[in-house]
């Protein structure tokens, strides 16, 4: 993909106790995949467990965002196309790209891990666009007022003797024989 514009939030999942400079170094590569600019990016999220994990917060802060933090119970719930056996750990199927999705959009850069060339990676990420907020939102359809005389009489009177008056009554009556 090149060329995306929008707004992005960023998914992070991380090992206890990853550096910065990896966290950062795998989202700018993944912005890179997407054709994104790391100033259109408006917020990384992850788990709550992960939320106070320094070189999570650390590229966050080094992006001038702040981290959106979700509940494991409530990125259980959200349907992703790569979950995760090492997620589970913080109880979820997913971190990056449930929390990604959580923020809503449409995932334009799926679970990235960081490591290679033989070592192991302690970071994850993916990437949402944000609907437009300068798209129009949609005109509701025109519900025009019907006249008075038109609108049916489906309601009875509480007080017609109707089966709502006497329900209502009935309730009345059993309160004051409590």
């Amino acid at each position: 993909m090149t060329g995306l514009t929008g707004r992005f939030v960023v998914g992070v999942g991380a090992r206890r106790g990853a550096p910065a400079d990896e966290v950062l170094d795998l989202v700018r590569d993944a912005l890179r995949e997407a054709g994104a600019a790391a100033s259109s990016v408006v917020a990384f999220a992850t788990v709550a467990a992960k939320a106070r994990e320094p070189g999570v917060a650390a590229a966050a802060a080094a992006l001038g965002v702040p981290v959106r933090v979700h509940p494991a119970e409530e990125l259980a719930r959200v349907p992703v196309p790569n979950p995760s056996a090492a997620a589970a750990a913080v109880g979820t199927r997913s971190v990056a790209e449930a929390a990604a999705l959580a923020e809503g959009g449409e995932l334009v850069v799926g679970k990235r891990k960081s490591g290679g060339q033989g070592r192991p990676g302690a970071v994850t990420c993916a990437i949402v666009r944000l609907a437009d907020p300068s798209a129009p939102e949609p005109v509701p359809p025109r519900v025009e007022p019907m006249a008075p005389d038109v609108i049916p009489d489906v309601i009875p009177d509480v007080n017609d003797g109707g089966p709502v008056g006497q329900h209502r009554r009935h309730r009345h009556h059993r309160k004051e024989n409590v």
